[in-house]
């Protein structure tokens, strides 16, 4: 890449965690859409994995106080199941594909029956959520918009919903970096300097974020971050149903 296209992803990183860094969510989700629209899937993956696991780390260590453990326990069970399954079959989805999975999944929770509402709290859930965002995670590079929706239906504050949800997401994109960098057949590499501007940029914006989230009351929190949510993935949705169409019609071509 060349040293204008890297400041330039260095800028988008701050600014995307940022957002993280305010809401819990929605800037990876953004990063990803940029980055499997430069690179090839499993380049994007891994790249996104190390700016998410930079950001989710710190904003961990930053509301380490306000971490709830036990759904991050229970969460990882269900991770561990997905990670098993995808390593047997080591599928990579294309990107039309990846881009849809990413924009539906934060209404598959809203969906959902009112007696099975949300509860991070739930071993159950928290174990099935985990599965299910892993899966997404392996398959569109996100699970946030999903992870989001169950954090979200649980009576945490917005501090233990960043808190908690960060600590889980560092995990998450662990896997994913050892997944799309060493098991699939297709592994990718990555320019360590960019790997590096990725770490930086990532920890800046995190930072930044930190007193205005301070200032925020819970209900604003939650107003916004939804709001953001929806408009994100109803972006995804009309892009990967784009691609998915001008392909369709370039191939009748």
């Amino acid at each position: 890449m060349t040293p204008l296209l890297i400041a330039a992803l260095g800028l988008l990183m701050v600014a995307t965690a940022f957002l993280s860094g305010l809401f819990g969510m929605a800037g990876g989700m953004i990063l990803i859409g940029v980055l499997l629209a430069l690179m090839p899937l499993p380049t994007a993956m891994v790249l996104h994995a190390i700016t998410q696991m930079a950001s989710n780390g710190w904003r961990a260590f930053l509301w380490r106080a306000h971490i709830r453990w036990r759904p991050v326990f229970v969460y990882l069970i269900g991770c561990a199941l997905a990670l098993g399954l995808w390593s047997l079959t080591r599928y990579v989805p294309d990107k039309p594909i990846a881009l849809l999975l990413l924009g539906v999944t934060p209404f598959m929770a809203r969906l959902m029956p009112a007696n099975l509402k949300p509860d991070p709290d739930s071993i159950w859930q928290g174990s099935f959520y985990g599965f299910i965002c892993m899966g997404l995670m392996l398959m569109t590079g996100v699970s946030g918009p999903l992870m989001d929706t169950f954090f979200l239906g649980g009576k945490f504050d917005r501090r233990e919903i960043v808190a908690t949800k960060a600590t889980c997401q560092v995990a998450s994109h662990l896997t994913k970096l050892v997944y799309f960098g060493g098991i699939i057949d297709q592994a990718a590499t990555l320019d360590p300097v960019l790997a590096a501007v990725a770490i930086a940029a990532s920890m800046l914006g995190t930072t930044l974020a930190r007193r205005i989230l301070e200032a925020m009351s819970d209900a604003q929190f939650r107003t916004w971050a939804g709001r953001l949510i929806t408009t994100v993935a109803s972006y995804y949705i009309l892009y990967g149903g784009w691609l998915l169409v001008t392909r369709s019609s370039a191939m009748a071509f």
